[in-house]
């Protein structure tokens, strides 16, 4: 244990991925979403891409724990379970394309697809036909092999409720626990194939303060009258982070 500890706190950039895992945070916090978005791209540039991917499901499951219970109350049980369900079934296709991707690819894999899925978000395009059960499953497919490979299961799910009929809080409510449950299936799956150790899982530990931290203060200053406002300050937020993981993986 303290060995691990030296070696975390001598590891280079340690106090940007403490910045950007407050900020990942504060945007999940008040937007509802965000946290790969914000925090992956930026943080492949500083550790390996897999390592990355174990920091981000490790921190994110204490970040949004204390909203869960109001999340499970206010959303739509049989949505987020059919969610859960087809995520788990798709979720190791994804993480077998992680294992295997290169580290570069990696990177400007997640930036490209992070400033893909922010444009058909501020686009305003939505799928117009009616939410079916087979649609929720087949979006659920997407998010866990989208979630299993990249680590950013959120946009499909996000692109889903932005078409639903469902009033806002029980949108927010749905993406907060099936993003939570998301982020458990991936910690089970790491574990299983023994990649829930040492350094990154002691890392994930580390930032997890910072992040809860961020999740609660953005909580703390949700109004639901400035819904629209949050949302964009979260797209900022995510172009900046993006746009820098794009600019090192290129140059």
């Amino acid at each position: 244990m303290p060995d691990l500890l030296a070696q975390t706190l001598a590891l280079p950039g340690l106090g940007w991925l403490v910045i950007i895992a407050f900020v990942a945070g504060l945007v999940r916090g008040f937007a509802g979403f965000g946290t790969a978005l914000v925090f992956l791209p930026v943080a492949a540039q500083i550790i390996d891409p897999v390592w990355a991917v174990t920091v981000l499901i490790v921190m994110d499951l204490a970040g949004p724990a204390p909203a869960i219970p109001r999340a499970l109350k206010d959303g739509h049980p049989k949505d987020l379970l059919r969610l859960v369900a087809a995520t788990a079934l798709a979720l190791p296709f994804g993480m077998a394309v992680l294992f295997a991707v290169d580290s570069n690819l990696f990177k400007l894999a997640v930036s490209v697809i992070s400033l893909i899925m922010l444009v058909i978000l501020m686009s305003g395009k939505r799928y117009q036909g009616k939410v079916t059960p087979p649609i929720v499953w087949t979006t659920g497919g997407i998010a866990g092999v989208l979630g299993g490979a990249a680590g950013i299961p959120g946009p499909p799910v996000i692109l889903l409720y932005m078409a639903s009929s469902h009033p806002a809080r029980v949108i927010r409510a749905n993406t907060t626990a099936y993003l939570f449950f998301f982020d458990a299936m991936m910690l089970i799956g790491f574990a299983f194939v023994g990649r829930l150790a040492g350094l990154p899982l002691f890392l994930g530990l580390l930032v997890m303060v910072p992040n809860l931290m961020g999740n609660l203060v953005g909580g703390a200053v949700f109004n639901p009258r400035y819904e629209s406002l949050y949302r964009y300050v979260a797209y900022l937020i995510i172009a900046a982070s993006s746009l820098s993981g794009l600019f090192a993986a290129v140059f």
